[in-house]
């Protein structure tokens, strides 16, 4: 039996989808108000409840073999990404689960030190080595579906908003790439106790992107680029009433204020380790937007 967190999420709904199809047994960690009737639909088992609350946790772990953490939480770093991370950890051992999965995040070890969810990652990972859990640890950099609300947004304006350096560099991953290598580390001998880089086949440029929506809809596109002073001064704003806010938007900043990409031996690395080609940005949204 898998436990996948963040069932209901980019990663995680893929997850859990490619495990079905393998017809192996998924218990989907799910809040109450997430919409999980696909997984429903595909024979999950449905476990309804909250990363914040330890007894939650515990009761999901009971009678699982597999962890897979694929959770964020883009607020309530502390609760969610570090402390649910490190009570997961605790109820793996506890249960002799035989294999940990990770889903931290590419640059974790940068100390990057206005970025929460980097330092939360970090100190799980940390954790989770020393455990003497069987583990993978994935580190994406940004995935290829967060681009689908802007390339919508794109398909209706023309307009991409780009924020910071247009030429800063990334190379984005296909979430179902990502959800296959999940799946298969767990039983591949070279994926075991290792901590794993992970981009798309192709290092890009950001101002790249707004190239390629334009390829795929066939329409020049107009780029909006604002300095990274507009978004420091949005925070600087935010931290007179809303720290908790302003913390957040520090993440946020650090994403866009750095290059976040896997090198070509790193991605050989993969697609020899995982037997498959990695999939480009651009095929995957000419995919899922069905041009």
């Amino acid at each position: 039996m898998f436990l996948v967190t963040g069932a209901t999420g980019a990663i995680g709904r893929r997850v859990v989808r490619l495990l079905r199809q393998r017809e192996m047994s998924v218990r989907a960690f799910v809040r109450l108000t997430s919409h999980y009737s696909e997984l429903e639909h595909r024979e999950a088992e449905i476990f309804i409840g909250d990363l914040q609350q330890e007894k939650d946790i515990y009761k999901a772990c009971r009678g699982i073999q597999y962890i897979i953490s694929t959770h964020g939480s883009g607020k309530n770093t502390l609760a969610v990404d570090y402390r649910a991370n490190i009570e997961l950890i605790d109820q793996a051992k506890a249960n002799g689960v035989q294999h940990f999965v990770l889903i931290s995040v590419l640059g974790v070890d940068r100390d990057y030190e206005d970025a929460p969810v980097f330092k939360a990652k970090r100190a799980v990972e940390q954790y989770l080595v020393t455990s003497g859990l069987n583990y993978t640890i994935f580190r994406p950099s940004g995935l290829a579906s967060n681009l689908l609300p802007l390339a919508e947004s794109f398909r209706r304006t023309g307009l991409y908003l780009l924020i910071g350096d247009r030429k800063s560099r990334t190379s984005i991953v296909s979430p179902d790439d990502l959800a296959k290598m999940v799946v298969d580390c767990v039983h591949i001998a070279a994926a075991q106790n290792q901590i794993f880089p992970v981009g798309g086949p192709d290092i890009l440029m950001r101002e790249d992107i707004p190239l390629i929506l334009g390829r795929i809809f066939n329409r020049e596109p107009i780029i909006i680029n604002p300095p990274l002073l507009i978004l420091d001064g949005l925070r600087s704003a935010l931290g007179l009433f809303n720290p908790e806010e302003q913390q957040n938007l520090g993440t946020f900043r650090t994403l866009l204020a750095n290059e976040f990409f896997c090198t070509p031996e790193e991605i050989t690395n993969l697609e020899s380790i995982f037997g498959f080609k990695l999939e480009t940005v651009e095929n995957f949204l000419s995919r899922h937007l069905a041009i």
